[in-house]
């Protein structure tokens, strides 16, 4: 046996849910351009769990179940007001959906039309928790879901207590088709190998979670806008990169392992984070991070991935930086949960083998003689 670190180039599993050849993202064979242009994200949630585009009245009907499951126990609500302040948001977030399955009676339940209902009930309730913490933490009382409206355009509605505008809406539906899924990612994975032993669907989003949290994987935008923020203005964006550059430092927001030549994700977040700058007529959110790309592509050679502008399109949302991991869950728990559905159509316990490197021939030496 011989160890590939980290997986690399590894076929861990065979999937019909998304691909990513020659540097082209599909959804069940479909472009994310495509999507991403045209189809809303509710769309593209029912495409990753029932391998089709819905019908009128299919949409609809998960549009209803969407609104029937969003509001969340009143139990869980106070709960939430017992964390920390300051607690990580994405460690808030996973105490929170682990604690769902507690007042969830089909929890345990493995049927596929239990599960499914589950995937439904997990993708309309983390906008709430997620909005519910970000006031609680404001202390502010939590907004109900309003019915009627879209996962993007409710979240929104839920932090600041009023319709959105239409453009606001378009950019976070947008953003949340194009984090929908990613093939085999690190969270992805983490989900599988739990459902993979039989848990259930909320232990296999709460280990995604926890992948999830990790600066490498969607804490990344959290790290980019941290960056923008330090750098301040678009003048003094050459001196801050090239002394990281110098330096050696990461760039975070550049580079994927499986793209060589740019995320096909990014320049639709470019092109909104454009359109959000020149409605609220500041573009130094967007000056500052095409300068950044510049000098990176240049110097580096590499190309932004999807976190680094979405790092401004967040943030010109009026979103904290807190928030943008936890709204990468809002999009990815609809492939998650088409994963956790997928492996156990198929189901074989998930249990690679490690390749040893430590001491051999060793013997136990008694108490009095170590």
């Amino acid at each position: 046996m011989t160890a590939t670190k980290g997986l690399e180039g590894i076929v861990a599993a065979t999937s019909s849910i998304s691909s990513i050849v020659d540097g082209v993202l599909t959804y069940r064979g479909i472009d994310i351009d495509d999507l991403a242009e045209h189809a809303s994200f509710e769309e593209v949630a029912y495409l990753l769990w029932f391998g089709k585009l819905p019908s009128a009245a299919e949409l609809q009907k998960l549009q209803q179940d969407l609104d029937t499951y969003a509001p969340i126990p009143q139990h869980l609500i106070e709960q939430i007001k017992l964390y920390p302040k300051d607690a990580n948001t994405m460690a808030a977030l996973r105490s929170a959906v682990s604690a769902l399955a507690l007042y969830d009676e089909e929890a345990d339940d493995m049927s596929r039309e239990a599960n499914e209902k589950k995937a439904i009930k997990l993708q309309a309730q983390l906008p709430t928790i997620i909005a519910a913490l970000s006031r609680i933490r404001q202390g502010k009382e939590p907004v109900a879901p309003k019915k009627g409206l879209t996962i993007a355009e409710n979240f929104l509605y839920m932090l600041r207590d009023e319709l959105p505008d239409e453009t606001s809406i378009k950019a976070l539906d947008q953003a949340l088709v194009l984090h929908a899924d990613h093939e085999l990612n690190a969270s992805t994975f983490a989900g599988r190998v739990t459902v993979a032993t039989l848990s259930d669907i909320y232990s296999g989003v709460t280990s995604a979670l926890g992948a999830l949290k990790g600066p490498l994987h969607g804490g990344a935008n959290e790290a980019v806008m941290k960056m923008l923020e330090e750098i301040g203005t678009v003048d003094q964006v050459e001196s801050y990169i090239q002394q990281k550059l110098d330096n050696r430092e990461k760039i975070m927001g550049f580079g994927h392992r499986v793209y060589k030549n740019g995320d096909p994700r990014a320049k639709h977040l470019q092109q909104m984070s454009r359109e959000l700058g020149e409605m609220k007529e500041n573009m130094n959110l967007y000056n500052m991070s095409i300068k950044i790309d510049e000098m990176i592509t240049n110097q580096k050679g590499l190309r932004p991935n999807v976190d680094f502008y979405s790092a401004s399109v967040y943030t010109q949302l009026g979103i904290e930086r807190e928030l943008f991991t936890p709204i990468f869950a809002i999009s990815r728990v609809s492939g998650w949960t088409a994963h956790i559905l997928e492996q156990w159509v198929d189901n074989r316990i998930i249990r690679p083998r490690a390749e040893y490197v430590g001491l051999s021939d060793q013997k136990y030496i008694p108490m009095e003689l170590r």
